[in-house]
Protein backbone atom coordinates (compact mmCIF):
# COMPACT_ATOMS: atom_id res chain seq x y z
CA UNK A 1 0.00 0.00 0.00
CA UNK A 2 0.86 3.82 -0.62
CA UNK A 3 0.00 6.75 1.22
CA UNK A 4 -1.52 9.54 -1.16
CA UNK A 5 -2.65 12.54 0.72
CA UNK A 6 -3.40 10.86 3.96
CA UNK A 7 -5.34 7.81 1.99
CA UNK A 8 -4.07 4.31 1.84
CA UNK A 9 -4.40 2.86 -1.49
CA UNK A 10 -2.43 0.09 -3.60
CA UNK A 11 -0.08 1.30 -6.57
CA UNK A 12 -2.82 0.62 -9.42
CA UNK A 13 -5.28 2.98 -7.62
CA UNK A 14 -2.89 5.87 -7.80
CA UNK A 15 -3.77 8.33 -10.46
CA UNK A 16 -1.13 10.80 -11.24
CA UNK A 17 -2.05 12.98 -14.29
CA UNK A 18 -0.22 14.45 -17.25
CA UNK A 19 -0.07 17.96 -15.39
CA UNK A 20 1.58 16.44 -12.18
CA UNK A 21 4.59 19.04 -11.92
CA UNK A 22 7.22 16.42 -10.08
CA UNK A 23 6.95 14.68 -13.63
CA UNK A 24 6.98 17.79 -16.12
CA UNK A 25 9.66 20.16 -13.97
CA UNK A 26 11.09 18.47 -11.20
CA UNK A 27 8.85 20.52 -8.96
CA UNK A 28 9.08 18.57 -5.78
CA UNK A 29 11.14 17.36 -2.88
CA UNK A 30 11.47 13.91 -1.37
CA UNK A 31 13.01 12.71 2.25
CA UNK A 32 14.17 8.66 2.44
CA UNK A 33 13.64 7.31 6.20
CA UNK A 34 14.70 4.33 7.30
CA UNK A 35 12.34 2.33 10.11
CA UNK A 36 14.09 0.00 12.15
CA UNK A 37 12.24 -2.98 14.25
CA UNK A 38 9.58 -0.31 13.88
CA UNK A 39 11.64 2.89 14.46
CA UNK A 40 11.27 5.57 12.88
CA UNK A 41 15.03 6.47 12.80
CA UNK A 42 15.76 10.13 13.05
CA UNK A 43 12.10 11.04 12.26
CA UNK A 44 12.79 14.63 13.91
CA UNK A 45 15.98 15.17 11.95
CA UNK A 46 13.99 13.75 8.55
CA UNK A 47 11.06 15.71 9.50
CA UNK A 48 12.49 19.72 10.19
CA UNK A 49 14.72 19.07 7.14
CA UNK A 50 12.05 18.51 4.86
CA UNK A 51 9.88 21.90 6.27
CA UNK A 52 12.97 23.87 5.27
CA UNK A 53 13.41 22.22 1.84
CA UNK A 54 9.41 23.29 1.47
CA UNK A 55 10.26 27.13 2.82
CA UNK A 56 13.06 27.53 0.20
CA UNK A 57 11.37 25.82 -2.91
CA UNK A 58 8.33 28.01 -1.33
CA UNK A 59 5.88 25.52 -1.01
CA UNK A 60 2.96 26.04 0.77
CA UNK A 61 3.04 24.53 4.04
CA UNK A 62 -0.37 23.22 5.26
CA UNK A 63 -1.37 24.31 9.05
CA UNK A 64 -1.45 20.31 9.80
CA UNK A 65 1.11 18.86 8.58
CA UNK A 66 3.10 18.90 11.86
CA UNK A 67 5.31 16.37 13.31
CA UNK A 68 3.04 14.04 15.08
CA UNK A 69 1.00 13.96 11.14
CA UNK A 70 4.13 13.09 9.66
CA UNK A 71 4.75 10.21 12.26
CA UNK A 72 1.00 9.02 12.02
CA UNK A 73 1.11 8.93 8.30
CA UNK A 74 4.32 6.92 8.02
CA UNK A 75 3.35 4.26 11.28
CA UNK A 76 -0.06 4.27 8.99
CA UNK A 77 1.42 3.71 5.73
CA UNK A 78 3.63 0.67 7.09
CA UNK A 79 1.09 -1.21 9.20
CA UNK A 80 1.16 -3.82 5.94
CA UNK A 81 4.63 -4.66 6.17
CA UNK A 82 6.31 -6.69 8.50
CA UNK A 83 9.80 -6.86 7.64
CA UNK A 84 12.40 -5.26 10.57
CA UNK A 85 14.06 -3.06 8.39
CA UNK A 86 12.03 -0.72 5.55
CA UNK A 87 12.66 2.22 3.48
CA UNK A 88 10.52 4.96 3.51
CA UNK A 89 10.27 7.62 1.00
CA UNK A 90 8.14 10.78 1.60
CA UNK A 91 7.16 12.72 -1.91
CA UNK A 92 6.16 16.18 -1.62
CA UNK A 93 5.18 18.36 -4.94
CA UNK A 94 3.25 21.19 -5.77
CA UNK A 95 -0.51 20.71 -7.08
CA UNK A 96 -0.66 20.33 -10.67
CA UNK A 97 -1.18 23.61 -13.13
CA UNK A 98 0.49 25.83 -14.62
CA UNK A 99 4.01 25.99 -16.73
CA UNK A 100 7.23 27.23 -15.31
CA UNK A 101 4.54 29.39 -13.14
CA UNK A 102 2.64 27.26 -11.14
CA UNK A 103 -1.26 27.53 -10.70
CA UNK A 104 -0.50 27.32 -6.95
CA UNK A 105 1.89 26.25 -4.02
CA UNK A 106 -0.49 24.16 -2.12
CA UNK A 107 0.99 20.20 -2.32
CA UNK A 108 -0.02 16.68 -2.53
CA UNK A 109 2.34 14.45 -0.65
CA UNK A 110 2.98 10.65 -1.33
CA UNK A 111 4.45 7.94 0.63
CA UNK A 112 5.89 4.91 -0.48
CA UNK A 113 7.50 2.10 1.37
CA UNK A 114 10.24 -1.13 0.67
CA UNK A 115 11.57 -3.79 2.60
CA UNK A 116 15.40 -3.83 2.67
CA UNK A 117 18.52 -5.61 4.01
CA UNK A 118 20.48 -4.28 6.55
CA UNK A 119 23.70 -5.76 4.75
CA UNK A 120 26.73 -3.31 3.94
CA UNK A 121 28.85 -4.99 1.00
CA UNK A 122 32.48 -6.15 2.17
CA UNK A 123 34.07 -4.76 -0.90
CA UNK A 124 32.78 -1.66 -2.30
CA UNK A 125 34.73 0.01 -5.43
CA UNK A 126 34.34 3.94 -6.99
CA UNK A 127 35.54 6.34 -9.42
CA UNK A 128 35.15 9.59 -10.28
CA UNK A 129 32.04 10.82 -12.94
CA UNK A 130 33.47 13.68 -14.54
CA UNK A 131 30.43 14.07 -17.52
CA UNK A 132 28.60 16.41 -15.75
CA UNK A 133 29.23 18.54 -12.46
CA UNK A 134 26.88 19.17 -9.45
CA UNK A 135 27.19 22.83 -8.94
CA UNK A 136 27.95 24.06 -5.75
CA UNK A 137 25.15 26.34 -4.03
CA UNK A 138 22.53 26.44 -1.52
CA UNK A 139 19.85 24.37 -4.45
CA UNK A 140 21.92 21.63 -4.52
CA UNK A 141 22.02 20.79 -0.70
CA UNK A 142 18.03 20.19 -1.13
CA UNK A 143 16.77 16.40 -2.19
CA UNK A 144 14.49 17.65 -5.42
CA UNK A 145 12.86 15.03 -7.33
CA UNK A 146 15.41 16.45 -9.84
CA UNK A 147 18.14 13.99 -9.77
CA UNK A 148 19.17 13.74 -13.39
CA UNK A 149 23.02 13.85 -12.92
CA UNK A 150 22.70 11.17 -9.93
CA UNK A 151 20.90 8.88 -12.70
CA UNK A 152 23.68 9.25 -15.15
CA UNK A 153 26.93 8.60 -12.89
CA UNK A 154 24.66 5.58 -11.02
CA UNK A 155 24.42 4.22 -14.91
CA UNK A 156 28.28 4.78 -15.46
CA UNK A 157 29.05 3.06 -12.36
CA UNK A 158 26.83 -0.62 -13.42
CA UNK A 159 28.30 0.32 -16.87
CA UNK A 160 32.15 0.23 -15.59
CA UNK A 161 31.37 -2.61 -12.71
CA UNK A 162 31.41 -0.05 -9.79
CA UNK A 163 29.41 0.32 -6.85
CA UNK A 164 29.27 3.99 -7.15
CA UNK A 165 30.65 7.10 -8.11
CA UNK A 166 31.84 10.71 -6.93
CA UNK A 167 30.52 13.42 -8.20
CA UNK A 168 32.40 16.73 -8.82
CA UNK A 169 31.39 20.31 -8.87
CA UNK A 170 32.34 23.25 -10.91
CA UNK A 171 35.68 23.68 -9.60
CA UNK A 172 36.50 20.01 -9.86
CA UNK A 173 36.29 19.28 -6.08
CA UNK A 174 34.41 16.34 -4.48
CA UNK A 175 31.18 16.91 -3.20
CA UNK A 176 29.73 13.65 -2.21
CA UNK A 177 28.28 10.00 -4.05
CA UNK A 178 25.16 9.40 -5.87
CA UNK A 179 23.19 8.54 -2.90
CA UNK A 180 24.78 9.53 -0.21
CA UNK A 181 27.66 11.89 1.53
CA UNK A 182 31.72 10.95 1.60
CA UNK A 183 34.52 11.11 4.09
CA UNK A 184 37.91 10.25 3.91
CA UNK A 185 40.17 10.12 7.13
CA UNK A 186 44.38 10.70 6.71
CA UNK A 187 46.08 10.10 10.32
CA UNK A 188 43.56 11.27 12.69
CA UNK A 189 42.04 13.95 10.43
CA UNK A 190 38.49 13.03 9.02
CA UNK A 191 37.62 15.37 5.98
CA UNK A 192 33.86 15.48 4.25
CA UNK A 193 33.06 18.41 1.85
CA UNK A 194 31.07 21.10 3.46
CA UNK A 195 27.65 22.44 2.53
CA UNK A 196 29.39 25.31 0.49
CA UNK A 197 30.88 22.48 -1.69
CA UNK A 198 27.06 21.38 -3.47
CA UNK A 199 26.49 18.31 -0.98
CA UNK A 200 22.95 17.10 0.63
CA UNK A 201 22.91 17.98 4.12
CA UNK A 202 22.14 14.77 4.77
CA UNK A 203 21.19 13.43 8.14
CA UNK A 204 23.59 10.59 8.47
CA UNK A 205 26.77 12.83 7.69
CA UNK A 206 25.44 15.35 10.81
CA UNK A 207 25.18 12.69 13.08
CA UNK A 208 28.62 11.63 11.87
CA UNK A 209 30.03 14.73 12.44
CA UNK A 210 28.97 14.89 15.91
CA UNK A 211 30.20 11.45 16.62
CA UNK A 212 33.53 12.93 15.16
CA UNK A 213 33.26 16.04 17.29
CA UNK A 214 33.31 14.01 20.50
CA UNK A 215 35.61 11.54 19.95
CA UNK A 216 39.22 13.42 20.91
CA UNK A 217 41.29 11.26 19.26
CA UNK A 218 39.92 12.43 15.52
CA UNK A 219 40.19 16.16 13.99
CA UNK A 220 36.56 16.48 11.90
CA UNK A 221 37.45 18.85 8.99
CA UNK A 222 33.95 20.39 6.63
CA UNK A 223 36.15 21.39 3.27
CA UNK A 224 36.39 21.40 -0.09
CA UNK A 225 38.57 18.17 -1.06
CA UNK A 226 40.23 17.79 -4.41
CA UNK A 227 40.38 14.03 -5.95
CA UNK A 228 44.24 13.71 -4.99
CA UNK A 229 43.36 13.32 -1.69
CA UNK A 230 41.72 10.35 -2.30
CA UNK A 231 44.53 8.70 -3.73
CA UNK A 232 46.58 9.56 -0.04
CA UNK A 233 43.76 8.76 2.21
CA UNK A 234 43.88 6.03 5.06
CA UNK A 235 40.33 5.19 4.69
CA UNK A 236 37.08 6.46 2.65
CA UNK A 237 32.99 5.94 3.58
CA UNK A 238 29.90 7.01 2.35
CA UNK A 239 26.66 7.75 4.91
CA UNK A 240 23.32 7.85 3.75
CA UNK A 241 20.09 7.21 5.86
CA UNK A 242 19.84 3.64 5.13
CA UNK A 243 22.91 1.73 4.62
CA UNK A 244 24.18 4.14 7.73
CA UNK A 245 28.14 3.67 6.96
CA UNK A 246 29.40 2.17 4.20
CA UNK A 247 33.00 1.78 4.18
CA UNK A 248 34.72 1.98 0.49
CA UNK A 249 37.31 -0.56 0.15
CA UNK A 250 38.70 0.83 -3.55
CA UNK A 251 39.46 3.68 -5.41
CA UNK A 252 40.77 2.82 -8.76
CA UNK A 253 43.92 1.29 -7.88
CA UNK A 254 43.69 2.39 -4.50
CA UNK A 255 43.03 -0.16 -1.51
CA UNK A 256 41.44 1.48 1.89
CA UNK A 257 41.68 -0.08 5.26
CA UNK A 258 38.27 -0.08 6.97
CA UNK A 259 39.33 0.07 10.69
CA UNK A 260 37.58 3.29 11.56
CA UNK A 261 34.72 3.49 9.44
CA UNK A 262 33.74 0.83 11.10
CA UNK A 263 34.59 2.02 14.52
CA UNK A 264 32.09 5.09 13.92
CA UNK A 265 29.45 2.27 12.09
CA UNK A 266 29.55 0.99 15.76
CA UNK A 267 29.05 4.08 17.25
CA UNK A 268 26.79 5.42 14.95
CA UNK A 269 24.70 2.37 15.47
CA UNK A 270 24.12 2.86 19.52
CA UNK A 271 23.24 6.38 18.55
CA UNK A 272 20.13 4.87 16.44
CA UNK A 273 19.14 2.94 19.10
CA UNK A 274 19.15 5.17 22.21
CA UNK A 275 18.14 8.14 19.91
Amino acid sequence: MINYNGSLITPEELQLTHENRAFKYGDGIFETIKVQNGKIVFLEDHYFRLMASMRMLRMKIPMTFTLEFLEEQIRKTITTFDKRALRVRINVYRKDGGLYKPETNEIDFLIEVKEISLKTKSTYRIDLFKDFYNYSGLLSTVKTTNRMLNTIAAVYSDENDLDNCILLNERKGVVEVTNGNIFIVKDNVIKTPSINEGCIKGIIRKKVIEIIEKNPDYTLEETSISPFELQKADEVFITNAIVGIQPVTNYRKKEFNTEISEKIGKSLSVVVLTS
